[in-house]
């Protein structure tokens, strides 16, 4: 059984003001960047207590005050900025919209990857397809064009992955080299960032990345004028063709943030295929987040927000699933689940598996 997640305790009124922040939510969404990329949200910031007025905002930032006054005041609304005496001052929120790393990623990636694509949402979900993928090419999933996005776009993306990642890859490299591996197989490596950190971590581990054609070179490419590069590895493959199997021999099988790609009937599809790879000492590993399992509020609300990007542009079926979902498929496939260790990095989840 499923905890019960949300409420309802608001009063109408209250009710009827956070639907009007929805209803109004992808405009507020460009102001609050406008403030941000402008520089008026800086100039604010450096006025201190104190606070700035409209007429010398203009002077600073070279925006004219109408641009500033019409702004701030939708900064006012979001909270953002706060008014007194007819000066600007920054908030607690403004000044993460304003600092905040994470939030600065979160809001580079739904500008650039995500906001015109969002439009065809509901199409997306409507035919089970990434529709909103067409703004940016003809595939039939975001995986196959990655390295055809557009520089800005994909630059967001890969800050965007990297951020959630990098968070937490200093955590688990300790727990994945506890048995000393000999050979890692990374499946879903993506850029290899995770291959070459354990490449590092361990002189004389081997690792092995399974990944489509174009992304597996990329990886590869990057290491080719690095010492490690003879102790990298690549095996091309689709994950999803049934007819592929993964390659065996190997100590430890990691998938981090891969598995969250696939639809459920997927994803019992390649741990099923996995599971023959492994023999009775190798374990598997999977990195993921989980919406149910977040220690803050603003965590489950990115997460479930992140589901939709899935489901608009990546490859319509796919999403940040609940733990109880995801670990029913896992024992599904014939895996016992030895250990789960959760608040890792930015809360992430790490299940160590074995064959049953």
């Amino acid at each position: 059984m499923k905890p019960d997640f949300g409420s309802d305790n608001l009063s109408a009124i209250d009710a009827k003001t956070e639907a009007q922040k929805i209803a109004f939510g992808p405009v507020m969404f460009q102001a609050a960047r406008a403030l941000r990329e402008l520089g008026i949200l800086d100039a604010v910031s450096e006025a201190g207590k104190e606070g700035i007025s409209p007429d010398h905002l203009t002077k600073k930032t070279g925006i004219s005050e109408y641009g500033i006054e019409i702004l701030l005041d939708a900064g006012l609304s979001m909270g953002l900025v706060k008014y007194s005496d007819g000066k600007y001052i920054l908030t607690k929120t403004g000044f993460f919209i304003l600092r905040d790393t994470l939030t600065r990623v979160n809001m580079d990636f739904v500008h650039l990857t995500c906001y015109n694509a969002m439009f065809y949402l509901l199409d997306s979900v409507k035919k089970g397809k990434p529709e909103g993928l067409k703004v940016f090419g003809d595939w039939e999933t975001v995986y196959q064009g990655l390295t055809e996005l557009p520089g800005e776009v994909i630059d967001s993306w890969l800050r965007f992955d990297h951020y959630y990642s990098d968070q937490v890859f200093k955590d688990v490299l300790p727990v994945i080299f506890e048995e000393k591996p000999a050979r890692i197989l990374d499946v879903g490596g993506n850029t290899g960032k995770f291959s070459k950190l354990c490449l590092s971590y361990d002189p004389h581990v081997e690792v092995t990345i399974v990944d489509l054609p174009k992304t597996l070179e990329h990886a590869l490419e990057a290491v080719k004028d690095s010492p490690i590069k003879h102790r990298l590895h690549g095996h091309t493959m689709n994950v999803l063709d049934p007819e592929k199997q993964y390659p065996k021999g190997f100590d430890v099988i990691w998938m981090s943030q891969f598995l969250d790609c696939f639809s459920k009937e997927e994803i019992l599809g390649i741990l099923q295929r996995v599971s023959k790879a492994m023999i009775k000492d190798t374990a598997l590993y999977i990195l993921e987040l989980f919406w149910d399992r977040q220690k803050y509020e603003a965590s489950s609300y990115s997460l479930n927000a992140t589901s939709l990007y899935f489901t608009c542009i990546a490859n319509g079926n796919s999403r940040m699933y609940h733990s109880q979902d995801f670990i029913g498929i896992v024992m599904e496939a014939g895996l016992e689940i030895e250990s789960v260790t959760d608040n890792l990095g930015v809360g992430h989840t790490l299940l160590k598996c074995r064959k049953k």
